[in-house]
């Protein structure tokens, strides 16, 4: 099969006519299918379902002398706290144990510097004439609605294959008001990319003219591969440390793609003294978490080898779901030299590059096909790609069968906007 950029116009004006044919079969076949969310997939669940089951004897809820059921103990049990610790590499004094999301301890931290500051600043932010936040892109939509939330200006950073540009960012950080980068830095979402050393490095040697400068470490995948092993990661704290920047780092994960998402654990992680800090302020709204649960999750994971084998299980899904989606855009778009894609190794998402001018497009033929997409712009601050080229693919939810059928849709589409770009 030609690229499109070689083929004539009557080879061109005969594949329109055949995809516009194809394009028509799937709508007729009344679909709806959804990949537009990172959710798991039921088999995925299946694997936590003894979290559901398990039956706790009454000796059992004392956990290092707490007794897990009954108030106290804000930050969480100390043996979540040490699995949490265990698997990010930090100390155990450094993490805080929340309910079932990170995104709300994400909210509630930015939320606080508005409130009271962080705890190097000279006035609450909501006091500033002005905040602003680098926002590495594309990148996590969510991130981008606690942004817009509270009215900061939102500055994109472009992402490259070692993680953000660093030379943009440090362009950036010169202006006091910008207060904070949002970071996922282990199978980025969407663009699976992970972090090089020399990236982190760069980073957590940062000199922000902010003191109060914030850094959203979102290492939601942390455990999360799905080819080959599980690969060790740098501690950013640790790191941070390291350059004089001890409490400039907020890091943040939680067990949401790893046992049950409505019914997990966050956590986040800081330096000594920001925890000191947090907790003054945590502790005016709330006496503590679900403990219950904190526990269920330790015995179930044990400790941070067991995570990792029961994320081998997670894996063994993840890859067949993922390979599935590769197989087919290698088939039917790779030949045509209209998109650019990158098979990940972790995370959840496949991130799609079509022709620019084309995103907005084929999410909307594929609305209009019955399947439902990550909203194109979405991974942009404001929503805007300046490309117009940016779609997420999230394969981790649908059945295998529905997941091909829609990615079929997906190349279907993808070659139809091609083709009525190139005829324009």
């Amino acid at each position: 099969m030609k690229e499109l950029c070689a083929m004539s116009r009557n080879e061109l004006s005969a594949l329109y006519e055949q995809t516009l044919a194809e394009y028509k079969r799937c709508q007729s076949l009344g679909l709806k299918l959804d990949m537009s969310r990172g959710k798991p997939s039921k088999a995925q669940l299946d694997l936590s379902a003894e979290l559901a089951n398990m039956v706790i004897p009454p000796e059992a809820f004392i956990s290092d002398g707490i007794e897990a059921r009954n108030y106290g103990k804000l930050d969480g049990l100390d043996a979540c706290k040490k699995l949490f610790a265990d698997i990010l590499g930090v100390r155990p004094g450094q993490i805080f144990c929340g309910g079932n999301s990170s995104l709300t301890l994400m909210y509630d931290t930015i939320t606080k510097a508005y409130t009271h500051g962080m705890l190097h600043s000279d006035l609450p932010w909501s006091k500033l004439d002005k905040v602003k936040f680098l926002c590495p892109s594309p990148g996590y939509d969510r991130h981008f609605a606690i942004c817009q939330t509270y009215g900061m200006e939102m500055i994109p950073v472009p992402m490259t294959d070692e993680g953000p540009d660093m030379n943009v960012v440090m362009s950036y950080i010169a202006d006091p008001a910008v207060k904070g980068m949002w970071c996922v830095p282990k199978y980025s979402n969407p663009t699976g990319i992970t972090y090089s050393d020399e990236t982190i490095h760069s980073i957590a040697s940062m000199k922000p003219a902010a003191k109060d400068f914030l850094l959203m470490w979102d290492n939601a995948y942390c455990i999360h591969e799905f080819e080959g092993d599980f690969v060790p990661f740098i501690d950013i704290l640790s790191e941070c440390e390291r350059y004089g920047n001890a409490d400039m780092v907020f890091e943040f994960t939680s067990t949401s793609k790893v046992t049950f998402p409505g019914a997990g654990v966050a956590c986040f992680a800081c330096s000594e003294d920001n925890m000191t800090y947090m907790k003054k302020l945590i502790s005016a709204q709330s006496i503590s978490y679900d403990k219950v649960n904190q526990l269920r999750h330790v015995l179930l994971l044990k400790d941070r080898e067991g995570a990792l084998a029961h994320m081998r299980k997670h894996a063994r899904i993840m890859s067949e779901k993922v390979n599935a989606v590769i197989e087919l855009l290698d088939e039917h778009i790779k030949p045509l030299g209209i998109a650019e894609y990158k098979k990940p190794t972790g995370g959840y998402f496949i991130s799609l590059n079509v022709m620019p001018g084309c995103a907005k497009k084929v999410f909307t033929l594929m609305k209009e096909a019955g399947v439902v997409m990550t909203t194109a712009g979405a991974t942009f601050p404001y929503g805007n790609d300046p490309q117009d080229s940016n779609l997420r693919i999230a394969p981790s939810y649908p059945p295998i069968d529905e997941l091909r059928m829609a990615t079929q849709v997906l190349c279907t589409c993808v070659k139809l906007a091609a083709l009525e770009k190139l005829a324009n």
